[in-house]
């Protein structure tokens, strides 16, 4: 990708999250924790009993929202310290990541809605459907999908000129607060971003719809409590986790676009950016069963 365009911008700075003083140290701490949180990641490979489809799926969710946090968090950890530039490069590169995993875990989330649906639906066939082949060709798609949307987004910001301010009032390289920098016309620009953002969640969120309705009709269809706890807790923690995913960004998309104020903005950004891949980790092992049991025995082996 040619990073060479019309822009006499040669560093852009961030303005972060809030400049008041009592505010900095707690939150610098709080973003701190999410490292710590998405540590969970590493228990799916220590313990060889949780390497099923659903627990591949999850690991690379939990990969992507690491992924996500190192992306976001070291440039927002240091506006709280010192002022926070970052090249255009740095910030180009920035944009690509972060529109790569936000893309990459709307799929890998369709991905596990399908996993559901068969488990739940069709669960004589379940070893053989969701094969480890399948798993993997479906990992590969959402992760070239989120690739291919990255691409686009980050191509087209590419092409803009930015000349006359070097100020992003936000603590990321977002879409929107670059676009308010540009001093050429981003009419096709947004175009282009609305279109690529509306394909990927009507694609997903299609796909999504169609797995729970048939898993609901299928479960309208059982008639002992066991099975209907066994099918609510199956897919429990998989609905909280889109609800926090899609609500949130549908939230932050909406207010972005919207002439909400600044502090509005911001707080959606970091639920969106942060929170949501810090809660994931803990919704997933405070739920499941076989995931508490691999927290105890890693801690069990740290204490030895």
């Amino acid at each position: 990708m040619n990073m060479e365009n019309a822009s006499s911008v040669t560093e852009f700075i961030l303005m972060g999250l809030t400049e008041q003083p009592k505010l900095q140290l707690p939150l610098f701490f709080l973003f701190l924790l999410n490292y710590l949180v998405t540590g969970l990641i590493n228990l799916i490979y220590l313990n060889a009993h949780l390497h099923t489809p659903m627990y591949f799926f999850i690991f690379n969710l939990s990969f992507i929202d690491l992924c996500h946090s190192l992306v976001i968090t070291p440039k927002l950890l240091m506006s709280f310290v010192s002022e926070n530039t970052i090249s255009f490069e740095g910030c180009m590169a920035q944009l690509f990541f972060f529109c790569f995993f936000v893309h990459s875990e709307c799929y890998v989330l369709t991905a596990m809605a399908y996993d559901r649906y068969v488990a739940i639906c069709k669960p004589l066939w379940y070893t053989v459907t969701m094969s480890p082949q399948v798993c993997f060709l479906l990992m590969l798609g959402s992760y070239a999908m989120g690739f291919a949307g990255a691409m686009v987004h980050t191509g087209d910001m590419v092409r803009l000129s930015f000349c006359d301010s070097s100020i992003i009032n936000h603590y990321m390289c977002d879409i929107f607060p670059l676009l308010q920098l540009s001093c050429t016309r981003t009419d096709a620009s947004e175009l282009v971003d609305s279109i690529v953002v509306s394909t990927v969640v009507i694609i997903s969120s299609f796909i999504i719809f169609v797995s729970y309705a048939l898993i609901l009709s299928n479960i309208l269809q059982i008639s002992s409590a066991q099975g209907w706890s066994k099918a609510f807790s199956t897919c429990g923690s998989h609905i909280i986790t889109i609800a926090l995913f899609y609500g949130s960004g549908l939230c932050t998309h909406l207010k972005t676009s919207s002439d909400g104020s600044i502090g509005q903005r911001e707080f959606l950004s970091v639920f969106y950016t942060n929170i949501v891949p810090m809660l994931n980790p803990l919704i997933y092992s405070l739920r499941n069963k076989d995931v508490r049991l691999a927290v105890n025995k890693t801690l069990r082996r740290v204490a030895n």
